[in-house]
């Protein structure tokens, strides 16, 4: 799909306000409400925009610690990654999880009450049998920067 300016001036505001109106949005990219409409439908139907949603500021709710979780699984058959991949969906607090290039197999976030509740969550996952041979922890002393839009121009200039 070809994107042109205004396309892309859509995505950078709702990756930032998911919520704004209709009527906002046309305006912010300067079109009116239904050309707008339209365009955010095609960008929709087209999958460029997975969804909507808000983030949460967990502080307000409850106590939580943020940890990074480097993952090495025990062998590297197809089988094993699908078998790790399918098994994360049973851990609510896996909140996000990539497949990596590299040293590691996986990288994992995961948010839990406290480090006795992440040392249970891995315990399990060891006794699951789920494929993890072995994990490296990064608590989060402090988020720094979280949640930005992509760097549109920087990715759409050839």
């Amino acid at each position: 799909m070809r994107l042109d300016a205004r396309d892309i001036a859509i995505l950078r505001v709702l990756a930032v306000e998911g919520r704004i109106s209709k009527t906002d949005l046309a305006a912010r990219v300067g079109l009116s409400a239904t050309p707008c409409w339209n365009r955010l439908k095609r960008l929709e139907k087209a999958g460029l925009i997975e969804g909507y949603g808000a983030r949460i500021n967990l502080k307000k709710i409850a106590p939580h610690v943020t940890v990074f979780v480097a993952v090495e699984l025990a062998d590297h058959t197809a089988a094993s990654f699908q078998t790790f991949e399918a098994a994360l969906g049973r851990y609510e607090e896996v909140t996000a999880c990539w497949a990596l290039g590299g040293g590691f197999d996986y990288l994992m976030k995961i948010v839990t009450r406290d480090i006795d509740a992440y040392q249970r969550l891995i315990d399990d996952m060891l006794q699951a049998r789920i494929g993890l041979a072995r994990y490296f922890t990064y608590v989060v002393t402090k988020p720094v920067k979280e949640g930005g839009p992509p760097p549109f121009g920087d990715l759409l200039d050839s």
